[in-house]
């Protein structure tokens, strides 16, 4: 079992990390754009804050309390109206930033010291991500490939694979096929990865009792979620360590564009509620 929960830690870890890469979405964004700005402890509390959500969504969708979904989908497109709102505000305050060469880190420090960076990014980056309800579907179909991955190399993911399978079926069925169960590549099929498994000693999983699909549901969730907090740590000690070799000019038109990225977002998402509602 200790054995078991390490594999289910690594797995998680790597998820996060790898998974969280993308630049266009509303944290990647959002840290991208405070690094460019400087301010390192604001992109830092995000990704805690943006983390907390990621494990609260990671975990309700591999744990498979999919019999709430029926009820959670009704709040979706309001959820999605005020993520919308959200977005929109924030992304608005970015388009307005403007960077003075002469006093770059001083306003970078006034500006995390008036913020009160300590509880408003943090609270910033857990409401981004828990009004984006999409995350659900993104991380229950991101496990999937992974978990499917990991078990077609021959370890032993405690019955996730199989718990994730089952859950894509019973939304789908739900919903009639609102979300498709994605296919692996032919690259990361059980097929074509014979060479680096062992001979005679098939593809095994092991179901284990309820008590502990908690367990490893609640570690792959805890270290998925970890995972993601080192990549945007990697990326914002990265962005904000480098930043000044940008011509001030063009910093102040990336920051900018990611704060029109970020208003995209956010008419995406209202109007993803109200086609929904109407």
């Amino acid at each position: 079992m200790n054995i078991n929960l390490v594999t289910i830690a690594v797995i998680g870890l790597i998820a996060g990390f790898f998974f969280s890469m993308p630049i266009a979405g509303p944290i990647s964004i959002l840290i991208t754009s405070n690094a460019l700005k400087g301010k390192l402890k604001n992109c830092n509390l995000l990704a805690l804050g943006s983390s907390i959500a990621d494990f609260l969504y990671v975990f309700v969708a591999v744990y498979g309390i999919t019999h709430f979904f029926t009820e959670y989908r009704s709040f979706i497109p309001y959820i999605l109206g005020i993520g919308s709102l959200f977005l929109l505000f924030i992304g608005i305050k970015i388009i307005r930033t403007k960077f003075d060469l002469e006093h770059l880190d001083e306003d970078a420090q006034h500006a995390e010291q008036k913020g009160r960076p300590g509880k408003g990014a943090f609270y910033t980056g857990f409401m981004i991500n828990f009004l984006n309800p999409t995350l659900f579907f993104g991380w229950l179909v991101s496990s999937f490939i992974v978990l499917s991955f990991a078990a077609s190399l021959g370890f032993d993911t405690g019955g996730l694979t199989t718990k994730v399978d089952e859950n894509l079926d019973q939304i789908g069925k739900m919903q009639g096929n609102f979300i498709e169960k994605p296919q692996l590549p032919s690259y990361l099929q059980f097929d074509t990865l014979k060479i680096l498994k062992k001979e005679n000693h098939p593809l095994k999983q092991v179901e284990l009792p309820p008590n502990s699909h908690f367990l490893t549901t609640l570690f792959y969730s805890v270290f998925l979620s970890v995972g993601s907090i080192l990549w945007f740590f990697l990326l914002a000690m990265l962005l904000v360590r480098f930043r000044k070799k940008i011509n001030i000019n063009v910093l102040n038109w990336l920051v900018r564009s990611l704060g029109v990225i970020l208003c995209l977002f956010a008419v995406y998402f209202g109007y993803s509620a109200v086609k929904m509602l109407f």
